[in-house]
């Protein structure tokens, strides 16, 4: 990546869930991890993990240079929860299909 700016994804072994309000939004054993320079580790979690019956797609696209365009869904008392990038650039391909959320609990 450009100007040391780095983006690593490995395949995480631990469990991983994702609670709202008492509500379990997600949970994985299969997360992928990304890392990049400047940033938190984040999870993304296969999309069949994910209760995407609760959240609402939303109207909110941003872009990343090295990612490319995420898409996001709400809840209703929490708006842009949850992105995705739906058609990932080639250097991030494995996190296509996969969701992300700001806090994650992990195991």
């Amino acid at each position: 990546m450009a100007d040391g700016h780095t983006i690593t994804i490995e395949q995480g072994t631990g469990a991983v869930r994702v609670v709202h309000d008492g509500q379990v939004l997600a949970q994985s054993s299969r997360p992928l991890l990304l890392r990049e320079t400047g940033c938190p580790v984040r999870y993304y979690i296969p999309a069949a993990d994910v209760r995407t019956d609760l959240l609402t797609p939303s109207g909110t696209h941003t872009y990343c240079p090295f990612k490319g365009t995420a898409s996001y869904w709400s809840l209703p008392d929490a708006p842009d929860l949850v992105w995705a990038y739906p058609d990932p650039k080639p250097g991030v391909a494995e996190i296509k299909d996969h969701l992300c959320f700001y806090e994650v609990e992990t195991d």
